[in-house]
């Protein structure tokens, strides 16, 4: 039987998401740990996250979980969700600037105030909250079976800016682009909540559940 780990830090929605995965995975095994052996014994992990950024560091520092997150997502198929997407990059500049994992280079970014719609020219309220179009900037597995330029759920206030544009998976607006999903190698994370966007986000977490981490 297949596992799937689910990092338990303290700052995820953890009920809804293994919920979710338990409902796409078949006969595979959910497992909501902090535990250091389970995490990098588990096929897949999934890295999810909510909240500030300040307190996902360290909580993740506290546990020393840090560098097992790091391992999990070099050597197997691993899935980063909103806040646990922002981890993976060098910083952020929320909470006055925080480092974090480095996994990815680039930094996460405030939408900044005061944003207009450039058709309407009304202010757009932050953070992002609701549904919103991704599409995707190249092939992946996760998109299998995904219509383009479908909706997902997102609620966020920064957004990822990879150094390297080759690391975008997928795009959205708010007014103008950005990385809604970043992928290398046997890692892929999402900006918004593939548990709470109905069909297209049990799709993709199905997907998830089946890749092999090859793209």
């Amino acid at each position: 039987m297949s596992s799937i780990a689910v990092i338990d830090y303290g700052m995820g929605n953890l009920h809804s998401i293994s919920k979710a995965l338990q409902h796409v995975a078949g006969d595979a095994q959910i497992i909501v740990t902090a535990d250091r052996q389970q995490i990098l014994e588990a096929d897949r992990v999934v890295f999810p996250g909510v909240g500030a950024i300040r307190d996902t560091m360290t909580e993740l520092a506290r546990l020393q979980l840090n560098e097992v997150v790091i391992e999990a997502a070099r050597t197997r198929p691993f899935l980063g969700i909103c806040l646990g997407m922002q981890a993976l990059l060098d910083s952020s500049e929320e909470n006055g600037g925080i480092d974090c994992l480095g996994l990815i280079p680039g930094q996460v970014r405030y939408f900044g105030d005061n944003l207009k719609d450039p058709q309407t020219n009304s202010t757009l309220k932050i953070p992002h909250m609701g549904w919103n179009q991704v599409t995707p900037s190249r092939p992946h597995p996760l998109w299998h079976g995904i219509e383009r330029d479908h909706w997902f759920y997102f609620v966020h206030s920064y957004f990822v800016d990879p150094a390297n544009p080759d690391h975008c998976a997928a795009e959205a607006d708010y007014p103008s682009p950005f990385a809604a999903a970043i992928a290398q190698d046997k890692m892929v994370a999402v900006q918004f909540h593939p548990e709470k966007s109905h069909d297209s986000g049990m799709t993709l977490l199905g997907n998830f559940t089946r890749w092999n981490g090859e793209v």
